[in-house]
Protein backbone atom coordinates (compact mmCIF):
# COMPACT_ATOMS: atom_id res chain seq x y z
CA UNK A 1 0.00 0.00 0.00
CA UNK A 2 1.44 3.75 -0.37
CA UNK A 3 1.15 6.12 1.90
CA UNK A 4 2.16 9.90 2.25
CA UNK A 5 4.70 10.78 4.74
CA UNK A 6 6.25 14.12 6.12
CA UNK A 7 9.82 14.28 7.03
CA UNK A 8 12.56 16.75 8.45
CA UNK A 9 15.33 14.52 9.19
CA UNK A 10 17.84 15.43 7.19
CA UNK A 11 19.38 12.52 4.77
CA UNK A 12 22.88 11.81 3.56
CA UNK A 13 24.78 15.09 3.12
CA UNK A 14 22.25 17.30 4.75
CA UNK A 15 20.16 17.18 2.01
CA UNK A 16 16.37 16.30 2.83
CA UNK A 17 15.29 12.61 2.40
CA UNK A 18 13.86 11.22 -0.95
CA UNK A 19 15.98 13.96 -2.76
CA UNK A 20 18.22 11.65 -4.61
CA UNK A 21 15.19 9.59 -5.70
CA UNK A 22 12.74 12.57 -6.33
CA UNK A 23 15.17 14.28 -9.01
CA UNK A 24 15.87 10.81 -10.76
CA UNK A 25 12.14 10.20 -11.51
CA UNK A 26 11.75 14.05 -12.59
CA UNK A 27 15.26 14.15 -14.47
CA UNK A 28 13.95 11.22 -16.35
CA UNK A 29 10.72 12.60 -17.32
CA UNK A 30 12.54 16.18 -18.06
CA UNK A 31 14.78 14.31 -20.31
CA UNK A 32 12.32 12.69 -21.80
CA UNK A 33 10.66 15.82 -23.32
CA UNK A 34 13.44 17.43 -23.78
CA UNK A 35 16.04 14.97 -25.09
CA UNK A 36 18.98 13.23 -23.54
CA UNK A 37 21.36 15.52 -21.68
CA UNK A 38 19.31 18.34 -21.99
CA UNK A 39 19.76 18.88 -18.08
CA UNK A 40 22.89 17.52 -17.05
CA UNK A 41 24.23 19.96 -14.54
CA UNK A 42 27.65 21.47 -14.57
CA UNK A 43 29.14 23.57 -11.37
CA UNK A 44 30.26 26.71 -11.60
CA UNK A 45 32.18 29.10 -8.89
CA UNK A 46 33.52 32.51 -9.57
CA UNK A 47 35.41 32.85 -6.32
CA UNK A 48 37.22 36.11 -4.39
CA UNK A 49 40.06 35.07 -2.63
CA UNK A 50 42.05 36.23 0.00
CA UNK A 51 46.04 36.31 -0.44
CA UNK A 52 46.03 33.51 1.61
CA UNK A 53 43.47 31.50 -0.82
CA UNK A 54 40.59 31.85 1.80
CA UNK A 55 37.32 31.93 0.44
CA UNK A 56 36.23 35.74 1.08
CA UNK A 57 33.07 35.63 -1.13
CA UNK A 58 31.80 34.93 -4.65
CA UNK A 59 29.34 33.18 -7.62
CA UNK A 60 28.29 29.64 -7.40
CA UNK A 61 25.82 28.45 -9.76
CA UNK A 62 25.15 25.57 -12.35
CA UNK A 63 25.16 25.36 -15.92
CA UNK A 64 21.77 23.19 -17.32
CA UNK A 65 19.28 22.99 -20.03
CA UNK A 66 20.94 25.51 -21.76
CA UNK A 67 20.66 28.42 -19.03
CA UNK A 68 23.43 29.63 -15.96
CA UNK A 69 21.52 29.55 -12.66
CA UNK A 70 23.24 31.89 -10.00
CA UNK A 71 22.38 30.10 -6.49
CA UNK A 72 24.55 32.00 -4.66
CA UNK A 73 26.29 35.58 -4.84
CA UNK A 74 28.10 37.06 -2.06
CA UNK A 75 30.77 39.92 -1.30
CA UNK A 76 31.85 40.74 1.52
CA UNK A 77 30.86 44.40 2.72
CA UNK A 78 34.41 46.02 2.53
CA UNK A 79 34.55 44.86 -1.33
CA UNK A 80 31.57 45.84 -2.26
CA UNK A 81 31.07 48.76 -4.56
CA UNK A 82 34.71 48.33 -6.34
CA UNK A 83 33.56 46.99 -9.14
CA UNK A 84 34.27 43.65 -8.26
CA UNK A 85 30.70 42.25 -8.34
CA UNK A 86 29.94 43.38 -12.01
CA UNK A 87 33.69 41.61 -12.93
CA UNK A 88 32.72 38.26 -11.04
CA UNK A 89 29.28 38.55 -12.92
CA UNK A 90 30.76 39.32 -16.38
CA UNK A 91 33.27 36.41 -16.09
CA UNK A 92 30.54 34.31 -15.61
CA UNK A 93 28.35 35.06 -18.11
CA UNK A 94 31.48 35.08 -20.51
CA UNK A 95 32.26 31.19 -19.02
CA UNK A 96 27.84 31.19 -19.78
CA UNK A 97 28.35 31.35 -23.34
CA UNK A 98 31.71 29.07 -23.49
CA UNK A 99 29.17 26.44 -22.14
CA UNK A 100 26.62 27.22 -24.80
CA UNK A 101 24.04 28.63 -22.27
CA UNK A 102 21.28 31.29 -23.91
CA UNK A 103 21.25 33.34 -20.78
CA UNK A 104 21.73 33.88 -17.06
CA UNK A 105 18.59 33.71 -14.34
CA UNK A 106 18.75 33.74 -10.61
CA UNK A 107 17.06 35.21 -7.95
CA UNK A 108 17.37 38.19 -5.38
CA UNK A 109 15.15 39.93 -3.06
CA UNK A 110 14.48 43.61 -2.70
CA UNK A 111 17.15 43.91 0.63
CA UNK A 112 19.81 42.48 -1.89
CA UNK A 113 20.78 43.85 -5.28
CA UNK A 114 17.97 44.43 -7.80
CA UNK A 115 19.38 47.65 -8.98
CA UNK A 116 22.97 46.17 -9.51
CA UNK A 117 21.26 43.46 -11.60
CA UNK A 118 18.98 45.83 -13.43
CA UNK A 119 22.35 47.79 -14.08
CA UNK A 120 23.95 44.81 -15.94
CA UNK A 121 20.66 44.18 -18.01
CA UNK A 122 19.01 41.62 -16.14
CA UNK A 123 15.23 41.65 -16.32
CA UNK A 124 12.62 40.86 -13.44
CA UNK A 125 10.83 37.85 -15.52
CA UNK A 126 8.82 37.20 -11.85
CA UNK A 127 7.91 38.55 -8.38
CA UNK A 128 6.73 36.72 -5.46
CA UNK A 129 5.58 39.39 -2.44
CA UNK A 130 5.76 39.02 1.42
CA UNK A 131 9.00 36.81 0.35
CA UNK A 132 10.09 36.84 3.26
CA UNK A 133 7.14 38.68 5.06
CA UNK A 134 7.36 43.03 3.81
CA UNK A 135 9.75 41.90 1.18
CA UNK A 136 9.97 40.81 -1.96
CA UNK A 137 11.85 38.05 -4.20
CA UNK A 138 12.85 38.79 -7.83
CA UNK A 139 13.01 36.23 -10.29
CA UNK A 140 15.50 37.72 -12.92
CA UNK A 141 17.36 36.68 -16.47
CA UNK A 142 19.53 37.66 -19.39
CA UNK A 143 19.88 36.60 -22.28
CA UNK A 144 23.42 36.38 -23.86
CA UNK A 145 22.36 35.23 -27.13
CA UNK A 146 20.90 38.42 -28.45
CA UNK A 147 17.46 37.27 -28.48
CA UNK A 148 15.00 39.71 -26.05
CA UNK A 149 13.68 38.59 -23.52
CA UNK A 150 10.22 39.76 -24.47
CA UNK A 151 10.01 37.16 -27.09
CA UNK A 152 9.94 34.40 -24.65
CA UNK A 153 6.39 33.01 -24.31
CA UNK A 154 5.22 29.67 -22.53
CA UNK A 155 2.74 27.50 -24.26
CA UNK A 156 1.12 24.29 -22.83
Amino acid sequence: MTRITVEDAPGAAGQPVGRDEVWAGLLAFNEAGSGPGSFASRPLSVLLRGEDGAVLGGLVGRSYSGWLYVELFHLPEEHRRAGLGREMLSVAEREAVARGCVGVRLETYSFQAPGFYARMGYRVVGQLRDCPPGHTRFSLAKRLDGVPLEEIACST
